[in-house]
């Protein structure tokens, strides 16, 4: 972890020098441990090609019904997204408020019922209705699903907003920083840009100040969408206004390696199958100066992961025997950018697809007080609820359930690229009890991620309880070597929402 989060990397950014360092590091690292390259061409790396999108120019504009064009502030009141498909873009249309932009038919939800959006631009908020069970609700929150749901109903552009409470978690002036960035993704073997919606021609985050201009021209009043919304109840309608998005856009082609290892199992009947353990080794890089330090070191954000992992690696290695299954060792690239290695990496595996039987991801594991529990994002999907469960008792722990429920973190890292291709996985994370009543470990994360997430400041100097290492380390060692040994692959339980969508059949 020290070498990992050291200035010298320069933040692991993907596509950039320090992050290939560090790539380079950890292949090493698990060479000495006896890994063998699993990834391309005998290697322990796995190529992902890339596309950087930065935005040169953006204007977001709006006309109400009766009065003048409103040219809205950038950043202040908004920020445009530039386009991987476009070197530039233009469109305008009716604006639609579209709720969260939500089609759940399970749940009996959908917000865009009785709603015609062909053509138009629509406006949604970020997140998924609060009474929306945790993970169901996460998957409804990601950004690709909204996407590919205005997309498929004919929408030619898209506004994202926030309600006051996710503004309160992560500020719109932090928002704004990150979004004004560059974008990526990852180009297929035909040279495309993945995951895109052309239909979309243009899209931007909308601020509150921009918010609140908007809604100036509204029938409905601002604070009562904003009350509706915080209630999981919105209302979708039509607003008298035409919204312009325009923009133009640099591309940029990168690479950056996934790194990946295998260490094979003892059962010549399961040792073509494979535990696929991952942490993504990538961070921001270098970017805007908090208090003079350009360098975004992402100690805890994931080098702890990272390190974690190859601490998990070295343990199955130099046990008395290996575990029955192969064991893959995978460190993504370009998580930070929207888990592109991860995606990838599930979507183009370096062993037969179908070989992959489960998952177990390690993402900022903030280690500040003595653990007495942990979170296990997905157990409770498939099998290895009972496997974790097991495993977290044998390392003196307790299972509590998710409590960032607004957080939406099961879809929010690299465990659900390859949820997503149907492979059973588990993210553990530190639980918020701690054995020592004087530490609150709900206070302690939240100040972390108010005053260090994807911050400078989360660095080498934070503190870190050494006793929770270690016992974390364990936990996770546990659950990957359960999982390895037993004879039965993972499945998904019957009727699971993660298993009926992406399960294979």
């Amino acid at each position: 972890m020290e070498f990992l989060a050291n200035d010298l990397l320069e933040g692991r950014e993907a596509g950039t020098r320090g992050y290939d360092v560090a790539a380079k590091y950890v292949a090493s690292v698990l060479q000495t441990y006896g890994y063998e390259p699993a990834g391309a061409s005998g290697t322990f790396f796995q190529s992902v090609p890339l596309l950087e999108s930065r935005l040169t120019k953006g204007e977001l504009t709006f006309a109400p019904k009766s009065g003048q064009a409103v040219g809205l502030d950038l950043p202040i009141d908004a920020v445009v997204a530039p386009s991987h498909v476009r070197p530039s873009f233009d469109v305008t249309g009716p604006l639609v408020y579209v709720g969260f932009g939500v089609t759940a038919p399970e749940l009996k939800y959908d917000d865009y019922a009785g709603i015609d959006v062909r053509g138009k631009i629509v406006l949604l908020l970020r997140n998924a209705p609060a009474q929306f069970p945790s993970e169901p609700r996460a998957h409804y929150s990601a950004l690709d699903q909204k996407l590919k749901n205005a997309a498929d109903r004919g929408a030619v552009g898209v506004l994202i907003a926030a309600l006051p409470s996710d503004l309160k978690r992560f500020s719109w002036e932090r928002t704004a920083q990150i979004a004004s960035g560059p974008l990526m993704t990852w180009i297929d073997a035909q040279g495309q840009p993945a995951n895109q919606h052309p239909e979309l021609q243009g899209g931007a985050l909308l601020g509150p100040t921009g918010a609140t201009k908007l809604f100036a021209h509204s029938p409905t009043p601002l604070d009562d969408v904003y009350a509706a919304g915080e209630s999981g109840k919105p209302e979708s309608f039509e607003l008298p206004v035409t919204v312009t998005i325009k923009g133009t856009t640099a591309h940029e082609k990168k690479s950056s390696p996934n790194v990946v290892g295998v260490l094979t199992g003892r059962d010549p009947a399961l040792a073509k199958s494979y535990v696929v353990l991952t942490a993504h080794l990538d961070h921001a890089g270098i970017g805007p100066a908090v208090s003079g330090d350009t360098i975004y070191n992402g100690a805890y954000d994931n080098a702890a992961g990272s390190a974690i992992l190859l601490e998990v690696a070295r343990a199955i290695a130099e046990a008395p025997e290996r575990p029955r299954r192969s064991v893959l060792i995978t460190f993504v690239t370009a998580e930070e950018k929207g888990l592109l290695g991860s995606d990838y990496f599930a979507r183009n595996p370096t062993v037969p697809p179908d070989a992959l039987v489960a998952n177990v991801n390690l993402d900022m594991p903030v280690l500040q007080w003595p653990l007495a529990d942990v979170v296990a994002f997905g157990a409770e999907n498939s099998s290895l609820g009972t496997v974790v469960a097991q495993a977290v008792k044998s390392a003196g722990l307790k299972l509590s359930p998710d409590p960032l429920p607004d957080e939406n973190l099961f879809v929010r890292s690299d465990q659900y690229s390859l949820v997503k291709q149907g492979v059973p996985a588990v993210y553990l994370m530190p639980g918020f009890t701690s054995s020592d009543p004087e530490k609150d470990g709900g206070k302690i994360l939240g100040a972390f991620l108010a005053s260090h997430y994807h911050q400078p400041s989360d660095d080498l100097s934070l503190p870190m309880d050494l006793s929770a290492v270690q016992t974390f380390t364990h936990a996770n060692y546990l659950i990957a070597v359960a999982i390895a040994n037993d004879p039965q692959a993972p499945t998904w339980k019957p009727g699971n929402f993660f298993g009926e969508r992406f399960g294979r059949r």
